[in-house]
């Protein structure tokens, strides 16, 4: 089949290596232009620069809402449309064009997880399973019908930097699965059940505020989701800004004021943590490493040598 592909970053790279090892003809690629945003760094293999290597005409859009764009894919004459990680709407007049309508690779088990960053989310949230969907596009963004989902297992300890491992793995081939069903002519997809959906916003530092206020389990998979190279979750200490890069869930229960610097326990500090800590109920979070506004990592050990004071939200 004739493809065009929208697509942007390592999401979409992955996407676009997979047509161009198929058996399709990708006859165009659409994609953003480099961001400084600090999550769009972060896994930014350029679908421009792969486009480019194999003599695929490429062009650069923030939005797709010219009318040169719409003129190209018109004269593209194409049978789908694939998109992974495009990350503005697209219209009607779009991803209708193609003769097969467009797919969409998204990296949820839709419907929850629809938006943005949901790895991310989907750990904090403490998911027992991820995955990817290949579903087709219409007028509500992640919302089409679904064509085929893949899954793998959230391991205990693991960071959104593993689950980007596991689930990058399985674009390629849920591309080229899912366009063989379309060209094959089925078209019985799975409705989405819209009671089960789920929209998540774009992440900014505000999100990787540390609130001692939740409980411990929240703000471990809160430290472990703002996994390295993602921003860290930070909290201040006497006024100054500190990363938490290591932590795990305290073994005893630890009462009092959430965010108080209380006790040593195996290789790290208790920060106490959760609404109900001053019952004596709650797990502490064990901090064992933080980053410092200079770069430098340090043992929580060293790094707080007297118990006492607060880690707060704000300086």
């Amino acid at each position: 089949m004739r493809v065009a592909m929208f697509g942007y970053q390592t999401w979409g790279h992955r996407t676009l290596q997979a047509l161009i090892d198929s058996d399709h003809e990708v006859a165009l690629v659409v994609t953003h232009p480099k961001s400084e945003h600090a999550y769009e760094k972060i896994w930014s293999d350029s679908v421009a620069d792969l486009a480019e290597e194999n003599g695929i005409p490429v062009l650069l859009r923030n939005r797709p809402d010219d009318e040169e764009l719409l003129a190209k894919l018109r004269e593209a004459d194409l049978d789908i449309m694939v998109a992974n990680n495009w990350r503005t709407w697209l219209p009607p007049e779009i991803f209708t064009l193609p003769l097969h309508g467009t797919l969409n690779i998204h990296d949820s088990l839709l419907p929850a997880y629809a938006g943005f960053s949901p790895l991310i989310w989907a750990l904090i949230n403490g998911e027992k399973e991820v995955g990817v969907t290949a579903h087709m596009m219409d007028g509500e963004l992640d919302a089409g019908d679904i064509v085929l989902q893949r899954s793998v297992e959230v391991g205990p300890r693991d960071t959104t930097t593993d689950l980007f491992h596991k689930t990058v793995d399985l674009i390629g081939p849920i591309t080229t699965d899912g366009l063989a069903l379309i060209e094959s002519g089925k078209t019985d997809w799975a409705k989405q059940d819209r009671g089960k959906a789920s929209f998540f916003h774009k992440r900014s530092l505000e999100d990787s505020r540390i609130d001692w206020t939740w409980p411990a389990e929240d703000l471990d998979r809160l430290i472990r989701a703002q996994s390295d190279p993602y921003p860290n979750a930070f909290t201040f200490h006497k006024g100054e800004r500190i990363r938490i890069t290591t932590a795990s869930v305290s073994e005893a229960c630890y009462g009092g004021t959430p965010g108080r610097i209380f006790i040593r326990e195996g290789k790290g500090i208790v920060i106490v943590a959760g609404t109900e800590a001053r019952h004596g109920r709650s797990r502490g979070l064990v901090i064992e490493r933080v980053r410092t506004e200079d770069g430098v990592e340090h043992d929580a050990i060293e790094f707080f040598p007297k118990m006492g004071g607060y880690l707060t939200t704000h300086p």
